[in-house]
């Protein structure tokens, strides 16, 4: 068997984002179907709730492919690094939830572009480790929001 890592690589950012896993549900399965107060239930005082780990999903996703392109440091959409309070101060709207899903969105999709551009050209498996690393990224905060969701059953 010939392996393309290339091929490998988009692969495993699309499942542990969004494709169908072996593994149970990836990032954006954890996400569906919640509402923004559910997303914004933190399980004690000074815990992240699921609205900030997915904030911080798609603020990582940006870091990579800033990377990769040679962008400009803080130009991410939102002000601040790594994890960011969610819901804001009376924003705990289902239209607010609605623009952080986008946002993660967005930058998967301008990552996943930046990558397989990145792949095509010389010396792109400098950045196999964030590649791969982003990847992991995802299916790790997947399980955090999926054990989140049942502590709000209890």
């Amino acid at each position: 068997m010939v392996l393309n890592t290339g091929k490998l690589l988009l692969t495993l950012l699309d499942e542990g984002y969004e494709k169908k896993t072996w593994h149970g549900p990836n990032l954006h399965q954890s996400i569906k179907g919640l509402t923004a107060r559910q997303a914004a239930w933190r399980p004690g005082p000074g815990r992240h709730n699921i609205w900030e780990v997915m904030v911080h999903a798609a603020y990582w996703k940006y870091v990579v492919r800033r990377r990769i392109e040679g962008g400009k440091r803080g130009s991410f959409p939102l002000k601040g690094s790594n994890f960011f309070a969610r819901p804001e101060k009376s924003k705990a709207t289902e239209a607010a939830w609605r623009a952080d899903k986008k946002l993660l969105e967005r930058e998967h999709r301008a990552m996943c572009a930046a990558i397989a551009k990145a792949l095509r050209a010389p010396r792109s498996d400098k950045y196999l480790r964030q590649l791969y690393g982003v990847a992991f990224h995802d299916v790790y905060h997947a399980g955090q929001i999926r054990l989140l969701r049942r502590l709000q059953e209890r």
